[in-house]
């Protein structure tokens, strides 16, 4: 993974930490719960973002990798059953 899609990912991981700490504070707070949801799903909103990138970086780097190594039919099983979990 080169270093500006590491530190992309790492800000929005980042981000995401602190909307969850916001969450956190919103809960305790007896916040009105609507606005706790749409809180939440921007959290999901995020974490799915960060997910599509890191699998983006694994099939243009890791599984590329494999393929020209002759092992490539491992790699793309575990795509394939990635995929299967991201869209349950």
């Amino acid at each position: 993974m080169d270093n500006s899609t590491k530190k992309e990912i790492l800000d929005l991981l980042k981000t995401t930490r602190g909307q969850i700490g916001g969450i956190i504070k919103m809960v305790e707070d007896d916040r009105y719960c609507v606005d706790i949801s749409k809180q939440i799903l921007a959290v999901q909103g995020l974490l799915k973002k960060v997910n599509l990138i890191n699998i983006d970086q694994h099939i243009k780097h890791c599984v590329k990798q494999a393929i020209i190594e002759g092992q490539g039919d491992e790699k793309i099983a575990e795509v394939i059953d990635l995929i299967d979990k991201y869209a349950k």
